[in-house]
């Protein structure tokens, strides 16, 4: 999928890192990034990620102004040109795309997990910076209903919801307190097998 992006990026004349910058920053809507953020989320070096910014500047792409917290700290964030761009981006139907649409919803489903599970367990080595997924959220419920087509919880909307609408990457995530992240994902998991002792093998 990143693959087929950043040929359509590349039509706009953005670069794959430029790409992987500027649909970073959108994310985060108008809160701003700093840059040393900005580099140790995408895994790049500092200097990598601040040509890439400067680059997005000159393009109109983006802006930098003093943060308003630390004002020896500069932050980014997306223009509405910028933002139209990854809008666009977004809007495009890849390859990839077409091809999960063949899996039916279960498959669908199935699949987000899986995704997540890999996710977590390379947080968890830290082989990836943290990313904003339910699972890993002061907000999220796992199981928090009977209802199995809506079993978990969100405490941000206050509205219970299915395994089909987890997220790997909300603007309202709030980090779990590292003490309560593995019993957070053992209830989670619990849902997928028989016992408790199953449920912390998993997260092995």
């Amino acid at each position: 999928m990143r693959a087929d992006q950043w040929a359509i990026a590349g039509a706009v004349g953005l670069n794959p890192t430029q790409t992987h910058v500027l649909t970073f920053i959108t994310g985060r809507g108008e809160k701003g990034v700093r840059v040393g953020a900005i580099a140790t989320q995408l895994g790049v070096a500092q200097p990598t990620a601040t040509d890439s910014i400067a680059s997005l500047v000159r393009k109109g792409f983006l802006t930098k102004a003093p943060d308003p917290e630390d004002t020896r700290a500069v932050t980014v964030r997306v223009t509405r040109v910028g933002r139209d761009i990854v809008r666009g981006i977004g809007l495009a139907i890849t390859a990839t795309e077409r091809a999960l649409e063949t899996l039916s919803i279960r498959e669908q489903t199935e699949l987000l997990r899986l995704v997540i599970k890999t996710i977590r367990a390379l947080q968890v080595a830290g082989a990836i910076a943290p990313q904003r997924m339910c699972v890993t959220c002061g907000y999220f419920r796992p199981n928090a209903h009977e209802d199995k087509r809506a079993p978990h919880h969100c405490a941000y909307v206050d509205a219970a919801f299915g395994a089909e609408g987890l997220r790997i990457d909300c603007d309202e995530h709030e980090a779990l307190p590292e003490a309560d992240r593995e019993a957070v994902w053992i209830s989670y998991m619990k849902a997928f097998s028989d016992s408790e002792e199953d449920a912390r093998d998993v997260t092995r």
